[in-house]
């Protein structure tokens, strides 16, 4: 019991996570809804290029997989709608990842990641 406490609350995104096809899909069509709110975008495009990267080490894909699987879960813990306060739980999350795995995001994930904003997201998802 004592091995499934710290996960409370976040089975659907280890579930999620856990379908890599699925979470590249749902992100872009969240993102694509979202990104004009998100002051984090770049980050969150950033971990996302470092965990569909080949190079990227299993352990750091599956830590990002989760923190990108709650992003795009139509529920969490403060529903996104709310103005202000809706993507901070993301928000936390993703930073935690990030913190965890900052070493493995690279300079192209970053690169990768500011191109495709200033592009558009449209484009960005051929990528």
């Amino acid at each position: 019991m004592a091995s499934s406490e710290h996960t409370v609350g976040f089975e659907p995104a280890d579930r999620l996570a856990q379908d890599r096809e699925s979470v590249r899909r749902r992100f872009w069509i969240k993102l694509k809804r979202v990104v004009a709110k998100l002051p984090f975008a770049e980050d969150l495009l950033a971990a996302y290029y470092c965990a569909f990267d080949k190079q990227t080490p299993r352990h750091v894909q599956a830590a990002l997989l989760g923190a990108i699987a709650y992003f795009i879960l139509p529920f969490d813990f403060i529903p996104d709608m709310l103005p202000v306060l809706g993507f901070t739980d993301d928000a936390a999350i993703l930073a935690t990842a990030i913190r965890m795995v900052a070493g493995h995001i690279t300079q192209d994930h970053r690169d990768a990641a500011r191109a495709a904003l200033k592009r558009g997201i449209e484009d960005a998802e051929v990528e």
